[in-house]
């Protein structure tokens, strides 16, 4: 069972950013943050791989995480920060999924904070907050990134060619495509087709966000056709690119503070 903290234990931070925006979220020591869109797409770019999180997914970043934040198309970023000592999710980078209650909770947090555990309102809206983190549940948004040079050569050649073989961009990195198999296997856990398969929706993730039509992010990420890409996509993801998309919100709040002044609160 957590402990309170007798200080401010959650903290929130709205701000809007223009389109192809890149940022390096700032956080104060001993602060965990959760970095949520509601509109737009975030990439995440760390040394261990590459994150895509879309509206309906969040970010969890555990104090001391350095990382890089890209947007695509005009995102609007509502995040919270947790002190360390309330352990509210497991110390490691991941994307999780947003449940309706919390997002509406963390527009609340937003609103409300900071919330002090000593007032009985906003002991209540933490407690919500935290049974919401202990149900959340992981989102497979992670691209890994192979360790081989000649594995992660063929990952960068996958990446800007999509629509090429395997077996073409085999010949290019000095490896067998045997050799390959069992590099990707072992660097990052899955076979290049499911690795490549990845890669697709996240591209596609990236395109969609930033307002791309159906038919040119399929050609874009390498399907000849919008119904083979729209299967794929519904396939992993559970829903058309459309109807994942629309995603109505109740959050009319302006940009509060850029994120680099969260210590300051």
């Amino acid at each position: 069972m957590r402990q309170p903290v007798d200080t401010l234990e959650v903290r929130g931070n709205a701000v809007t950013h223009p389109v192809g925006s890149t940022i390096a979220p700032f956080s104060p020591p001993h602060w965990d943050q959760l970095i949520h869109a509601i509109s737009g797409v975030m990439s995440v770019e760390t040394q261990i791989g590459i994150w895509v999180v879309p509206p309906n997914r969040a970010l969890w970043v555990p104090d001391g995480q350095s990382i890089r934040i890209q947007m695509h198309g005009r995102v609007a970023i509502r995040s919270l920060y947790f002190q360390t000592q309330l352990h509210a999710m497991p110390a490691e980078l991941k994307v999780v999924n947003v449940s309706p209650l919390l997002r509406e909770l963390v527009v609340e947090a937003i609103h409300s904070g900071p919330l002090d555990r000593r007032d009985a309102r906003d002991s209540h809206l933490v407690d919500c907050i935290l049974d919401q983190l202990d149900e959340i549940r992981q989102a497979p948004f992670q691209l890994p990134q192979p360790r081989d040079p000649r594995a992660r050569a063929l990952a960068s050649r996958l990446a800007e060619s999509p629509a090429a073989s395997v077996a073409e961009l085999a010949t290019t990195v000095g490896a067998s495509r045997r050799t390959l198999e069992r590099l990707f296997l072992a660097d990052t856990g899955m076979p290049i087709a499911r690795w490549r398969r990845q890669l697709r929706l996240l591209q596609a993730l990236r395109f969609l966000g930033a307002g791309y039509a159906v038919t040119d992010v399929a050609h874009r990420v390498g399907y000849s056709t919008p119904s083979a890409f729209s299967a794929m996509f519904r396939a992993e993801l559970g829903q058309t690119p459309a109807r994942y998309f629309y995603e109505p919100t109740t959050d009319n709040a302006d940009p509060i503070q850029p994120l680099s002044t969260i210590a300051d609160h």
